[in-house]
């Protein structure tokens, strides 16, 4: 919280006092909280510990982060849905007039969106494939191979991806400014690029920004933020090519290049714009939705059904495991549609023996059924989650885009409510409860939660 009490006191503004404020009572409870655990730390941590300790910390984390935002006069339920959405990198809004806020402000929202992406790293290459969460399994035994091959522990793991994440967010933020962003605003969006959050300084997102260079450079930086990290890595240290060489990362580029072309044509076809600029807008704001950063460049909503279709399937695809996007993942998809290929070939040929393998490796049953489980779990939570919002009055689209958005870390759903020309102020407070629990939901693959509402995890 130091650092928006510099850029306030930089620019006399007096909200500093805000941040202040809230770094002293963040202080004083993380004090209590150290004082009360000393002599009662053991070493290493059970599975039930980890879930529980995993879950808490989320729950914890933007209980402090809202603070700040209480100085702004808005509600507990408005201040904790921006910093749940900011936590975990979705990226809704509840504010408005962004243009004219304080820029400490508009600083600490980036930094919560940096944090979380940061936070989901490493809690996706070093804690979710012993959690064994969606498939997750499927990495242990690659993660612990590429930590002894990248680094020697798990804690050197945790140090060089945050070099990693500061070295890009800093390329990011040289080249936001070499293209015109002023100093404040490409420090911001580049913390929020890398992340896949998507918060702006901006009420018209990223559309404020006239360059066109500077959309071709967010939407490499947004594919960097849904790579897996583990493959940066080991591209920085010098093979390159086993990005490409990962099946999620072919994936993600081919599916984003076929759908961007085709919607380009028709774009340039039905709103007589030329075929780069239809491109350009095309390919950004779907590499914004399937990275889940929820960047805005123009309303895609108004340019025609066919679009806005596409636009909602792609919310529920999200980027690479190991990475800073939401999601239901592309190696759930790859696996998936795997395991129905060898289904319909066992179907022609009843005695015929396969088996599916993602990048080489057997899949076997377990970690296929733990996948299944979770396309199951997503999508019925996606149902639950819908009805509940219609219940608070929430139309069909809102509700359905609403659950979508939040469950895969998104930002922005579609219609005239809360689509990308709109925000979320206008929800009532209910829905806003409901779709902050949806976005920590999602942000922890879904079963991170849902165990803890098991009676028999609580049993001993």
């Amino acid at each position: 919280m130091l650092l928006p009490v510099a850029v306030d006191v930089a620019a006399r503004n007096p909200d500093w006092q805000a941040f202040v404020i809230s770094a002293l009572i963040t202080s004083l409870c993380g004090l209590l909280l150290a004082v009360s655990c000393s002599g009662h730390l053991t070493e290493g941590l059970t599975i039930r510990q980890a879930f529980l300790l995993t879950g808490l910390a989320w729950l914890v984390l933007p209980a402090f982060g809202a603070l700040p935002f209480l100085w702004l006069g808005i509600s507990y339920t408005d201040a904790i849905f921006e910093a749940v959405s900011g936590f975990t990198t979705t990226g809704s809004t509840i504010l408005t007039g962004l243009d004219g806020l304080p820029p400490g402000l508009l600083l600490w929202r980036s930094v919560l969106q940096w944090m979380g992406g940061v936070g989901i790293i490493v809690m996706a290459l070093v804690l979710l494939p012993y959690l064994q969460v969606g498939g997750m399994q499927l990495f242990k035994t690659e993660s612990s191979d590429q930590s002894e091959k990248v680094v020697a522990r798990s804690a050197d793991l945790v140090r060089l991806i945050a070099l990693v994440y500061v070295g890009l967010t800093a390329l990011c933020a040289v080249l936001y400014w070499i293209t015109g962003m002023d100093t404040f605003d490409a420090v911001n969006h580049a913390m929020t690029t890398l992340s896949t959050g998507g918060y702006s300084t901006h009420d018209a997102s990223f559309g404020y920004f006239t360059n066109p260079l500077t959309g071709w450079i967010c939407i490499v930086f947004m594919l960097a933020g849904a790579f897996p990290f583990s493959i940066l890595i080991q591209a920085i240290r010098g093979r390159p090519l086993l990005i490409w060489r990962d099946a999620q990362v072919r994936a993600l580029v081919g599916m984003l290049a076929i759908i961007s072309f085709a919607a380009a044509i028709y774009l340039g076809l039905t709103q007589r714009i030329g075929l780069h600029e239809a491109l350009l807008r095309t390919a950004f704001n779907f590499t914004s939705i399937v990275t889940t950063t929820g960047f805005a460049f123009g309303d895609y909503a108004a340019w025609g059904a066919p679009i806005v279709g596409i636009a909602l399937v792609l919310t529920f695809s999200g980027g690479c495991t190991g990475s800073t996007s939401g999601g239901i993942k592309m190696f759930r998809f790859i696996i998936f549609f795997g395991t129905l290929r060898n289904h319909l070939r066992m179907m022609v040929r009843a005695h015929r023996v396969v088996s599916t393998r993602y990048m080489g490796t057997q899949v076997t049953p377990d970690i296929a059924f733990s996948v299944l489980a979770f396309l199951v779990a997503y999508l019925g939570s996606v149902g639950i989650i819908t009805l509940l919002l219609t219940f608070f009055g929430l139309d069909l689209l809102t509700a359905i885009t609403g659950a979508a958005t939040a469950l895969g870390n998104v930002g922005p759903g579609l219609g005239d409510v809360i689509g990308p020309a709109g925000n979320f102020s206008s929800l009532p407070d209910d829905a806003k409860w409901v779709l902050s629990f949806a976005m920590l939901l999602g942000r922890l693959e879904l079963f991170t939660v849902i165990v803890l509402l098991d009676p028999e995890f609580w049993s001993r």
